[in-house]
């Protein structure tokens, strides 16, 4: 697999062809989007990872929202996951997702009292597999119910982002038409892997997907929290 490179970077120090490139990498696996739709999108999130190949060429990104809140009286922080892509010939490469939790961590080193949470809405059975592979804790699962404060905190932000397209009593953000959903081949699942757990799970809770509906997740990003992998890149820019 060719070597990848991370740079994470504001939304207004992206060139207007990297912003095409992103689109046009976007649109070889979601539909329902334009590209001005995707450009806005894009200009209200504080972080974009960038991932390039050895040629500059962008074969993968994330973009990243942050949410200031309260509940009980107290600050609290959400990372709120937009689009996020990575061409299927660097799948496997770990660079995404370990960029994403240095940035984390390094989020965390300067709100160290703050509770910080990782807030995503998730179309594809891919993403939800992250969860359980980088937290011990997360939500919603097949593992455990949802602690009450919790789901509080997942109503709380998803009702704040998404508004009547939020269906609080399923747990899923159901827009009146789609903002963005898998297409062709890449909204296939294998009969092989729909036999895992959290799979099935997902597909229980989201039998929408395809159309663009949405399953709104939370995990808390903190040390007692993450898995030694993901644990690792995320103490690297709070011990720098």
């Amino acid at each position: 697999m060719a070597n990848l490179f991370a740079q994470v970077v504001k939304p207004d120090q992206l060139t207007e062809n990297d912003k095409s490139s992103m689109y046009d990498l976007y649109s070889q696996y979601y539909g329902a989007s334009d590209e001005n739709m995707f450009v806005g999108d894009l200009g209200e999130k504080d972080f974009v990872i960038v991932l390039r190949n050895t040629s500059g060429s962008i074969c993968g990104f994330s973009t990243i929202l942050l949410v200031h809140f309260e509940q009980d009286s107290r600050p609290r922080l959400a990372l709120f996951s937009g689009d996020t892509v990575i061409h299927h010939d660097y799948w496997g490469s770990q660079i995404l997702a370990m960029t994403w939790c240095r940035l984390a961590g390094s989020i965390k080193s300067q709100h160290p009292d703050t509770p910080i949470y990782w807030f995503l809405i998730v179309k594809g059975y891919r993403t939800y597999r992250y969860l359980p592979l980088y937290s011990k804790l997360f939500y919603p699962t097949w593992r455990y119910p949802t602690p009450e404060y919790m789901q509080s905190i997942m109503d709380y932000l998803a009702e704040l982002k998404f508004g009547k397209s939020y269906k609080k009593d399923k747990g899923i953000i159901q827009f009146e038409s789609s903002k963005g959903h898998l297409i062709g081949e890449w909204s296939d699942i294998p009969d092989h892997v729909r036999e895992h757990k959290d799979v099935n799970y997902f597909l229980e809770k989201n039998p929408g997907y395809k159309n663009g509906d949405e399953l709104v997740c939370c995990t808390e990003l903190n040390e007692e929290n993450l898995r030694s992998y993901a644990l690792r890149a995320f103490k690297e820019d709070i011990a720098s």
